[in-house]
């Protein structure tokens, strides 16, 4: 069941009509059945996994609770998380990994029988195995005491408005929220709708309407001239953040009617000043959540910073996806940011600008030279093989015709300029939901608009979110 799809909007009806006249145990059973059936209207099948999944970081965090034996907890939670990877190894995996051994034995001469493994890939699988591992490995630090409260628990795994993309919940976030009395309140209900309607606007409308100009370009069987790549990236970096972010306001509006703060994903990305910034404010509960569990106990800052900040970026892109692509995608940006330390005092030499306006200019440039890093990461992401990546970026530095820039320019222009206006206003004053903030008639006003264009200028509802394959 898709956010951006009438049934959906049927569904959190019903879901939130019950939820009124329910106490808080009653709401909390209702969520809890309510987030099994849209896991379940994927495919049915994958119910007993979540279940697992679910079950096997509940029976840590109480087995870690019951003893204060270090063997004993080492083995717990060793044991919890080589289960969840597994489990998520397999299902998101195997199918690549043994390919690629094929593939490499091929090259030296050894031809082994077919070991392409077709297995379908769970909806969501690892935003809910990376909350899991989560919560199991708080518990074994002793910065969260162990749920005893399965139904609880199991809601905070399974809640339906984080489930499927994301934010990567946080239990010491998300059921602290589940255990207390809920109040619906206006204010609530006002920060959701917004957060509901200009998400599914970028989804709808900008997002989903960049896609054809993205597809022509990043197509295998394309020849695109070098404009049309850049012009493509640039799109392509727009429906990214706007698909994404589009389902976390979605998300985040949902939860806050119902009386949940879900955390916030992103920040104003692309006006990051360097490539960690942007790290920072790009869904950020990975980034935080990549920092937290793998960077530092890899030794952080204290050991090696450069090679854990580099495992940790590769990691990262193999956690958006089973190819080699992905990997690529993660090393590029772990690579840029490695250089960035390493020239650090040469940077602070040379470019310690001493006036305010020399310093105001730099900002801005810093900016502008991020966001082209990212613009030129894109194609590593998006295209199915570096092979691919590398035609791109050959395109792009040696063909200076224009090809059909002029016609695509004019229409990627008007699909970014809302966003451009709302991201512009709410680093202006600081307020990311300034717009919800306006005086009621020209509130009113926006919203109107955001509806009218949704309808008549929305594509279909019913597109896959980009995140839903991850």
């Amino acid at each position: 069941m898709l956010f951006n799809s009438l049934a959906f909007l049927v569904f959190f009806a019903l879901v939130f009509a019950v939820y009124l006249a329910l106490p808080r145990r009653g709401q909390n059973l209702w969520l809890l059945g309510a987030s099994y059936f849209f896991y379940g209207a994927w495919d049915w099948r994958f119910l007993g996994l979540i279940l697992l999944s679910t079950a096997i970081s509940y029976s840590a965090g109480l087995a870690l609770g019951a003893t204060s034996s270090p063997r004993r907890r080492r083995a717990v939670i060793t044991a919890a998380v080589v289960a969840d990877l597994a489990i998520l190894g397999f299902f998101k995996y195997a199918g690549f990994f043994t390919t690629s051994l094929q593939q490499l034995l091929g090259d030296f001469g050894v031809e082994l029988s077919p070991l392409t493994l077709h297995v379908l890939l769970p909806v969501g699988i690892s935003f809910y195995t990376f909350k899991s591992l989560s919560y199991a490995i708080d518990v074994y630090r002793r910065q969260l005491a162990p749920e005893r409260d399965f139904l609880d628990y199991a809601l905070f795994v399974a809640f339906f408005s984080a489930l499927v993309a994301g934010p990567i919940e946080r239990a010491g976030n998300l059921l602290p929220q589940i255990a207390r009395e809920r109040r619906i309140s206006w204010e609530g209900m006002r920060g959701g709708a917004w957060l509901f309607l200009w998400g599914l606007f970028k989804k709808v409308v900008i997002a989903d309407n960049l896609w054809p100009l993205v597809g022509t370009v990043y197509a295998v069987d394309s020849r695109p001239t070098g404009p049309e790549v850049l012009v493509a990236s640039y799109a392509f970096g727009v429906l990214a953040y706007c698909d994404f972010s589009g389902y976390t306001d979605i998300a985040r509006g949902t939860a806050r009617i119902l009386g949940f703060e879900l955390m916030l994903n992103f920040d104003l990305p692309y006006f990051a000043r360097t490539l960690q910034e942007f790290w920072r404010r790009w869904h950020i509960s990975l980034s935080s959540w990549l920092r937290d569990y793998l960077y530092i106990p890899l030794g952080g800052n204290r050991r090696h910073p450069s090679r854990n900040l580099w495992l940790t970026m590769v990691l990262c892109g193999l956690w958006h996806g089973a190819g080699w692509n992905f990997i690529a995608f993660g090393a590029y940006h772990g690579t840029i940011m490695v250089l960035y330390r390493a020239t650090e005092r040469w940077r602070e030499r040379w470019l310690g600008f001493r006036t305010p306006a020399a310093r105001r200019a730099w900002a801005i440039a810093s900016v502008v030279i991020t966001f082209h890093v990212v613009t030129l990461g894109w194609p590593v992401f998006r295209a199915e093989t570096i092979g691919r990546t590398f035609e791109l970026w050959t395109a792009l530095a040696t063909d200076p015709r224009l090809g059909l820039v002029a016609e695509w320019a004019p229409r990627f222009a008007l699909l970014a300029l809302p966003l451009a206006l709302v991201d512009g206003a709410s680093l202006w004053t600081g307020d990311l939901e300034c717009v919800r903030r306006l005086p009621w008639p020209a509130r009113s006003a926006v919203y109107a608009m955001l509806v009218v264009v949704i309808v008549l200028f929305g594509e279909d509802f019913g597109e896959d979110f980009i995140y839903f394959q991850f």
